[in-house]
């Protein structure tokens, strides 16, 4: 498992623009990385620890600035490169996977577009691929060799709407999230709020797409799967904050190709299972908020509560708990299966929308040995987030088979591809150079070489290469 260090920092922490006042003012917060990156300008006084490959080098393309040794090529470029059925790459490039084919013949990226119907590449309602046909989201396969160069590209699934994040299963297979409540109605022909599975070879296995409706109709995120049948899912949503939930699977369930699918025609598959929402206790004292932990290290007892209905048929799932039954948060993110368990990722935390604490990042731990959820590392709020040398808004979220995590950012001015060593040092791996948008699927090829990853706007498919065993510990 990824180890974390802890350091304390007791300061005020600035706010920016109307969030100057902090709920961390005076407090003394842990937070993991170099301080003087990630926190207050107090902790500058603090030595700095190398870690990472060293300073990003500004690129001559005004694109992408990563260390010196590493490089990037262009995969896929909204608007510009062309699917196999003539129409350009869709918008707004998020959640990815990568998958190695056969034969050591390069890889297979899945490729979530995040659209909501106003974008100007929308995924094609190809027929048989095609969910709604009122919706512009799905998701894209991009065939790249075994150097990262683009081979050709093809809609996967096509009529979902907001295809955010999602999560990769044991069996090659991609799950995709509709991060959105939409119901059937002005253009959209069917309700919104669903996982599909999109298979990394089978195109066959890719037609008349089916929702996952055992996995509850909201706002979805990402998931994390266990190899053994259970599946961890995180909602982005506010007004009340977003849950976290769990799906475990029916008797006689097994876990492969083709079993989701199988599971969610089949009789009463709708509510196959039980998903439930986390609920977390230190001791007898229920956690309300997730934004109560400050210290890494911070280790709260699970329960899980069933969802009354998880189609959300009249009130949306997070709404139908009573105060003190579950435990939320504000901006759950990214999820990743490792270690034994599921990372999760909150991405940010402000007293203003009902958080307990402010922060901007924190990244969770679930054991289900031990069921408890672990503070792994957490963000303080950014101070400037123009200078280069801070980081907010992790979203995303992968493993890294180098050692520690890489995070997305998705926050407030210069955006990074974050790392976090395994002694919980923090460090930039990438700056988008070319405006403020977020970096988003961040995904290794699965001998390690390559990492994949997407500035959604205007929207890139970057493979990047480089001298991964000279990072610095």
């Amino acid at each position: 498992m990824i180890r974390f260090e802890e350091w304390t920092l007791s300061s005020s922490l600035s706010r920016r623009d109307v969030l100057r006042t902090s709920a961390f003012g005076g407090l003394g917060i842990v937070v993991a990385g170099s301080l003087d990156a990630i926190a207050a300008p107090a902790a500058a006084a603090v030595t700095r620890r190398a870690g990472g490959y060293g300073k990003l080098v500004p690129d001559p393309a005004g694109l992408l600035s990563l260390p010196e040794g590493f490089s990037y090529r262009i995969v896929a470029e909204t608007g510009v490169t062309k699917l196999e059925s003539g129409e350009p790459t869709p918008s707004d490039p998020d959640g990815t996977a990568c998958f190695a084919r056969s034969g050591g013949q390069g890889f297979v990226l899945v490729n979530n577009h995040e659209n909501s119907g106003k974008e100007a590449h929308l995924v094609p309602p190809l027929p048989g691929l095609t969910y709604d046909p009122g919706a512009g989201g799905g998701t894209t396969n991009i065939v790249v060799d075994a150097d990262g160069k683009r081979v050709g590209e093809y809609v996967s699934l096509a009529g979902t709407h907001n295809n955010c994040a999602g999560g990769r299963t044991p069996w090659n297979t991609w799950l995709t999230c509709e991060e959105t409540e939409q119901r059937a109605g002005g253009g959209y022909q069917k309700d919104h709020g669903y996982v599909f599975e999109v298979d990394a070879f089978d195109r066959e296995a890719n037609a008349e797409p089916v929702p996952l409706k055992f996995l509850g109709r909201y706002s979805h995120e990402a998931v994390a799967v266990d190899p053994r049948g259970p599946i961890y899912l995180t909602e982005d949503a506010n007004g009340p904050h977003g849950l976290y939930y769990r799906w475990t699977p029916p008797k006689n369930y097994r876990p492969d190709k083709g079993a989701l699918r199988a599971l969610a025609l089949s009789e009463g598959g709708d509510t196959a299972g039980r998903l439930q929402a986390m609920s977390c206790f230190k001791g007898s004292r229920h956690i309300a908020d997730l934004s109560e932990a400050t210290r890494t290290g911070t280790r709260y007892n699970v329960k899980w509560v069933d969802v009354p209905d998880r189609d959300a048929a009249d009130t949306s799932a997070r709404k139908q708990f009573k105060p003190g039954q579950v435990t939320g948060s504000r901006k759950l993110e990214g999820a990743y299966w490792a270690d034994g368990g599921a990372y999760f990722v909150a991405s940010f935390a402000r007293s203003d929308d009902g958080s307990a604490n402010e922060h901007d990042g924190q990244v969770w731990f679930y054991d289900p040995a031990s069921e408890t959820v672990t503070l792994k590392t957490i963000f303080g709020v950014n101070p400037d987030p123009d200078a280069d040398t801070h980081y907010d808004g992790p979203d995303n979220i992968v493993v890294d088979p180098h050692g520690g995590l890489i995070l997305a950012e998705d926050g407030d001015g210069i955006q990074h591809l974050v790392g976090v060593t395994a002694e919980g040092r923090a460090y930039p791996l990438a700056r988008n150079d070319l405006n403020d948008s977020e970096f988003t699927g961040p995904t290794f090829s699965d001998d390690g070489r390559i990492l994949f990853a997407n500035i959604q706007s205007p929207g890139h498919v970057f493979a990047i290469t480089g001298p991964w065993d000279r990072r610095r510990r």
